[in-house]
């Protein structure tokens, strides 16, 4: 199997026919698609794209594969007349209804052949080959329902597939074909596998079940005992009746104890010959994909698949010119006018059963919810909106009521589907594998619709679509994207709800401009996913999305659902005291000015600090008033102002006061009794979260006031917190990128990072070395990364600044590799405008176009540092995506709660405590893998404890 890429045959031979008096006999051939993908990626070492590192090995082998299918199929005597090749649709099917467990140890696919498996349906059908799948069906279903048809019509059928599953269908008319063998499959090879002919298979597999499908079968019986039990009391039905008289006594009492078991994996294995066609057997006719020659070239050429492109060519007698790479639209292009007035309020059973059908047909819909809050931990549903085709959209009402004191509409206006109907009728839609949901930042619908018991899958986000294809150019909000890409300004929402103090909550607007807005949105995302989403394999950016983006929204919902538990007396103590202190430090600065002033107002200070006390500022505000930020007070407290300091102090207590203290405890959530913050997706455009409603990011993590805040985030009772936390993760990264020698060596020697800068720099050996010497090769490690100036370092260390370029200096030859990497980010970015993580993240930095020096500077930092920041957030990323399977893999109950920068913050039960630091450890320390082997090893520190602060 490792020759799938050699040797392809160079060119078809003529398609025979073979006639009757009849007409023509059908001879079919049926290819099982997914075994032929799973064999083609287990065949072949990983294979990327040359222009942009998108996976393609299984890709590649599947076209090798069927190629040498086409050809060597037409150049039998009895030469196929149709052919197609069957897909699994989707993990869930009917039998998951017979049986939830079926199927449920199944692992993900791999990462990394995830997002080949559309690129592989694109590759059938650009091999002129008919592409089949049907929702809620396995493949195997529909090869069954073909063979049967055929067969039943007289004509042949070749399965393609080694599967055993199938060889309950060979039989008279029909065969398989093993092509990695050559391999004919027959009633004589049936037997030989199972010990039965092929009508007694089913009954074999029903006793001895199937591990990897989760099949249970009758404990304790193989195949042989199976085969030898059926070929004794004839079929399985038989042998259940007649079980008494098994002479065996434990082989007796098995079959007796579990006689519903095995006939319900009976139901499991035997596959469905009455499976519905989702195409006419004349639609499977063979053709020559030689003879629509421009739509394979553009396909293999798109691929980057020259050898067989080549083939192809020849095959068809003359060479094919490559297709221009797809551009990126100019233009605005919507599919057609947006007609608001268009939309259907839906208010009856009826008209949404009829909806939820044309969603069915479509197989793919947009949706939207509508609450009456923003938290989508508490927010109440109204209303949910679909669009099944450009303009077709409507709104289901379920939460829309009078405002009290004023009758928005007429009571019979009201008039709505009860909310449990409605629910019960779209929780199939929504979590149909079958059936492809799109949304318009879906995390917040998701985690509003879990609430409600639905658990939408799968699902498509057109914000991080976006966000992937343009981060850092323009926002990803879907009023933006639709005035950018549609030409079209949808509804405002204070056009509806009004502004201000007389906004009124979303459930009291009435329903018919209700309607118009709500619908538009579902309408607006579906035009946006058709326009945006296949720029993704075309720029490239494809693997992005799918290992990166499109599952996360599903974990993060989750995260936001099941918030934090906080201490409210205890923050309420916090608040106190940092009150008690602030009125003493406000005297405090009264008594130091000699007067007097309002402590939160710069304009007030300024006046004290500059005009009163003369101690004079060099920097202003863009207004021209002197400046009082932050670094200035700094700067006169180090100089030995007490003023300053007073106010700097003043200025954190009221910030962990009015931001965290208070601010937290009015965010307790009064259904749960825990905080639950919102994670911000496409915010940044280095691929980092952002938390907000409340923020959790950004409490102070190196001060005592902000741990003692930490404390107050705790774990139910009986539960413990675990932080994990990346070790440097970003200094690794640089190591890695940059190809830094010294520092890959002490990261894989487990070394002292700083007090090793600093020996190289200063060759002062680690033993011994004083703290502040190795201080400041902490400051410098960590400065670099983030483009640090002479100013800045001096500023931060506190020396002058010509002794702080010369620690610089003296870095960068000790370190030349560093600068390399710098020069190489700086000049990547000046001349395409953006650098990419190494996980194929595009960071847009438009600021290297700037006019101004100033800005083409901020430019040349970014550059410097979005390849490495970005980096270490696709890092844990691919961890959050990796974390619930892991967990429940190890059939741990532990949630994770929080994400904060480089680290994750879980739940669980004392008990799990080990086990869940064991697995946080192994998956976020293997995240990158298998898409990038770092030459550094990830750290993770983890620790349980019963609040936040003593779990860090």
């Amino acid at each position: 199997m490792t020759d799938l890429l050699a040797d392809a045959p160079e060119s078809l031979p003529d398609l025979p026919r073979d006639t009757t008096q009849d007409g023509p006999k059908v001879r079919l051939y049926l290819v099982d698609g997914s075994g032929y993908i799973f064999r083609a990626y287990h065949a072949l070492p990983p294979l990327t794209r040359k222009s942009d590192g998108l996976p393609i090995g299984a890709v590649a082998g599947f076209c090798n594969m069927l190629w040498k299918l086409l050809v060597d199929m037409r150049a039998q005597p009895d030469a196929p007349t149709h052919l197609a090749v069957i897909f699994d649709h989707s993990e869930k099917t009917f039998r998951n209804d017979l049986y939830d467990q079926y199927k449920a140890h199944r692992p993900p696919a791999p990462e990394d052949l995830a997002p080949q498996f559309p690129l592989v349906r694109d590759a059938t059908r650009a091999f002129g080959v008919a592409c089949l799948e049907l929702p809620g069906y396995e493949a195997d279903d529909l090869i069954a329902a073909y063979a049967c048809k055929v067969r039943d019509l007289g004509g042949d059928v070749v399965i393609v597939s080694s599967d055993k599953d199938l060889m309950q269908l060979v039989g008279p008319q029909v065969t398989m074909l093993d092509t990695m063998k050559n391999l004919l499959i027959g009633p004589e090879q049936v037997m030989e596998k199972f010990g039965v002919a092929p009508d007694k298979v089913v009954d074999v597999q029903a006793l001895c079940g199937d591990s990897v499908d989760n099949v249970p079968g009758a404990p304790g019986i193989g195949v042989k005992t199976a085969a030898a039990l059926i070929n004794e009391y004839g079929d399985l039905d038989a042998l259940l009746a007649r079980a008494h008289e098994v002479k065996q006594d434990k082989r007796r009492q098995t079959l007796i104890d579990f006689a519903d078991q095995i006939r319900l994996s009976r139901q499991l294995v035997q596959l469905d010959c009455d499976t519905p066609l989702p195409a006419p057997i004349d639609d499977l006719a063979v053709i020559d994909p030689t003879q629509s020659a421009e739509g394979l070239a553009t396909f293999l050429d798109a691929m980057e698949f020259r050898t067989l492109a080549r083939r192809v060519a020849e095959a068809r007698g003359g060479q094919i010119a490559p297709a221009a790479a797809p551009k990126k639209p100019a233009e605005p292009a919507p599919a057609s006018p947006i007609d608001v007035t268009a939309y259907v309020c839906v208010r009856d059973e009826a008209t949404l059963d009829d909806w939820i059908a044309r969603a069915y047909a479509a197989g793919v819909v947009a949706f939207d919810t509508e609450t009456d809050a923003l938290s989508s931990a508490n927010a109440g549903l109204c209303g949910v909106s679909l669009a099944v085709a450009p303009g077709e959209a409507c709104y289901i009402p379920v939460g829309h009521c009078e405002m009290e004191g004023l009758a928005l509409e007429a009571a019979a206006d009201l008039t709505q589907i009860p909310l449990e109907s409605v629910i019960a009728r779209l929780k199939p839609l929504l979590e149909d594998p079958g059936v492809l949901k799109v949304a318009q930042n879906a995390k917040y619908d998701l985690a509003v619709l879990s609430r409600y018991g639905i658990d939408v899958t799968p699902v498509e986000d057109t914000m991080l679509i976006s966000y992937v294809l343009e981060a850092g150019l323009h926002g990803h909000g879907m009023d933006e994207l639709s005035k950018l890409w549609l030409g079209h300004e949808p509804i405002p929402f204070k056009q509806v709800a009004g502004t201000g103090k007389a906004q009124k909550s979303f459930k009291y607007v009435p329903l018919t401009e209700a309607s118009c807005y709500a619908a538009e949105d579902a309408d607006v995302t579906l035009r946006l996913y058709r326009h945006l989403r296949g720029r993704l394999s075309a720029e490239g950016l494809l693997n992005v999305y799918e290992t990166l983006e499109r599952p996360l929204p599903a974990v993060l919902a989750q995260m936001e659902c099941a918030g934090i538990r906080v201490d409210p007396e205890r923050l309420r103590q916090l608040s106190n005291d940092f009150s008690v202190r602030m009125v003493e430090l406000e005297a405090q600065a009264h008594a130091l000015a000699g007067r007097p002033f309002n402590l939160g107002s710069p304009k007030q200070i300024g006046e004290i600090l500059y005009a009163e006390m003369g101690l004079g500022s060099g920097r202003t505000t863009a207004k021209g008033a002197a400046s009082t930020d932050a670094s200035v007070l700094e700067d006169l407290a180090a100089q030995g102002h007490a003023l300053p300091r007073a106010l700097l102090d003043w200025r954190q207590l009221s910030k962990l006061k009015g931001t965290y203290t208070d601010n937290l405890i009015a965010a307790i959530s009064p259904r749960t009794g825990r905080v639950h913050t919102s994670f911000s997706l496409a915010s940044t455009s280095t691929g980092r979260l952002s938390s907000s409603d409340p923020n959790l990011q950004n409490i102070p993590i190196r001060t005592e006031e902000g741990r003692k805040i930490r404390k107050a985030f705790i774990a139910e009772p009986g539960h413990v917190l675990i932080s994990a936390d990346y070790s440097q993760i970003e200094l690794r990264l640089l190591a890695h990128i940059g190809d830094i020698a010294q520092l890959k060596r002490a990261f894989k020697e487990g070394l002292d990072i700083h007090a090793m800068t600093a020996s190289e720099m200063f060759g002062v050996p680690v033993e011994g070395m004083p703290a502040e010497t190795r201080r400041r090769a902490k400051a410098i490690n960590f400065g670099i990364v983030y483009g640090i100036s002479a100013f800045g370092l001096a500023n931060q260390l506190s020396i002058p600044q010509d002794e702080a370029g010369a620690y610089i200096k003296t870095y960068f030859e000790r370190f030349p590799g560093i600068r390399a990497y710098m020069d190489r980010a700086k000049a990547e970015v000046r001349s395409q405008g953006f650098v990419t993580t190494i996980f194929g993240r595009k960071v847009n930095i438009p600021a290297v176009r700037g006019k101004s020096p100033a800005e083409r500077a901020f430019a040349d930092r970014a550059a410097i540092n979005a390849p490495i920041q970005g980096a270490a957030a696709d890092v844990i990323r691919r961890a959050m995506v990796r974390m619930p399977h892991a967990l429940r893999a190890e059939g741990l109950t532990a949630r994770m709660l929080l994400q904060v920068h480089d680290e994750l913050v879980f739940e669980a039960p004392e008990s799990e405590a080990d086990a869940v630091i064991a697995v946080a450890r192994r998956v976020m320390e293997a995240a990158p893998e298998p898409a990038v082997a770092l030459t550094v090893p990830l750290v993770v520190e983890a620790r349980a404890a019963a609040n936040w602060d003593d779990a860090h």
